[in-house]
């Protein structure tokens, strides 16, 4: 089957999954109240221009699609389970696992797999080229370049700012009092978050996972950043991501990924604009925001969760983080 709109793709997709489309208000909820296993579907969305994604669902038969698709589409957002085969044409077939991702889609000719039993849970943004021409350049004309990004690239890579926001909204999609117009609130605010990491500077975290460049060792010493470089340093972002509560040393976690600590401290920084500890305390106040926002739990066990041992060294780093103590923090919720 040849894909060639969005739209298309959705429909069949959802077919596909078997699921049936349920109107729950502020949101449309696609599942098998027959094969409740399956998981689900939701989505809130401003038809034509965006749609957010929360997904939780098992493939219940294997299927390939073929996409021929001209349209322009902004995707990001986090894969936390499930992995995903597709081919373009003329290069190999290249796998997709759980990562932070984004990705502009143009003239988009892949063919995709997915395999009966495999289990996906993520979160995903998709915004059409329509909300950006009739809706923001309009108001906004000279802000809007993604030119410098290449199309059909998947980044694994979003801004922590981003992550924040894709877990606000899960959390208050969980609590029901997630509404529509705070969804496209918070999708104009990754855009900004998005266009100022994109045009602050032409070496950014997107770019520098093509250009991998070139880094200062000491004082006088420059060593170019190769492939395996590069694949070293995002194994290592991605452990930290996920032991951020009690993450290995850098003496530990470069003999995990077979790259020298002077190197890996140098190539993080300049692949993610970040000290490896700095990155460690803003995915652990990330985590704690979130967790302020979304749930009941006390100040000590939040802190205990994020990493700390003791909740006043916690709270101390939560305000110099966020200029406000975690109770200050959650009142304003």
């Amino acid at each position: 089957m040849t894909i060639t709109s969005y739209q298309q793709f959705k429909s069949k997709f959802i077919e596909k999954l078997t699921f049936t489309k349920f109107d729950a208000g502020y949101y449309t909820l696609y599942t098998n109240k027959e094969r409740p296993e399956l998981g689900h579907f939701i989505n809130y969305s401003r038809e034509g221009y965006y749609e957010f994604f929360i997904a939780d669902y098992t493939i219940p038969e294997e299927f390939s699609f073929k996409f021929d698709n001209p349209e322009q589409l902004m995707r990001f957002g986090v894969v936390y389970e499930g992995v995903t085969q597709f081919k373009m044409e003329e290069n190999p077939v290249y796998t997709f696992t759980p990562s932070s991702f984004f990705v502009i889609e143009k003239d988009l000719k892949v063919t995709t797999t997915w395999k009966k039993g495999q289990h996906f849970h993520g979160t995903e943004i998709t915004i059409s080229e329509n909300y950006f021409n009739e809706i923001l350049k309009p108001n906004f004309p000279n802000i809007i370049d993604f030119q410098s990004l290449i199309k059909n690239y998947t980044y694994l890579y979003l801004p922590l700012e981003i992550i924040e926001i894709i877990g606000q909204l899960q959390g208050l999609h969980h609590d029901d009092s997630l509404t529509s117009i705070y969804v496209e609130s918070k999708i104009l605010e990754c855009i900004a978050v998005l266009i100022n990491e994109v045009t602050k500077s032409k070496e950014n975290a997107f770019t520098n996972q093509i250009d991998y460049g070139n880094i200062q060792l000491g004082t006088n010493r420059i060593m170019k950043l190769t492939f395996s470089d590069i694949q070293a340093i995002r194994k290592a972002h991605d452990i930290l991501q996920k032991n951020y509560f009690n993450p290995p040393t850098i003496k530990a976690l470069s003999k995990i990924v077979f790259l020298n600590e002077q190197k890996l401290k140098a190539g993080f920084s300049k692949l993610y604009h970040t000290s490896i500890g700095e990155y460690i305390n803003k995915l652990r106040m990330s985590v704690a925001a979130n967790l302020l926002s979304t749930t009941d739990l006390s100040i000590d066990d939040i802190a205990h969760k994020v990493g700390y041992n003791y909740s006043a060294n916690f709270a101390k780093m939560f305000k110099k983080t966020y200029g406000k103590t975690p109770l200050q923090f959650r009142k304003t919720k």
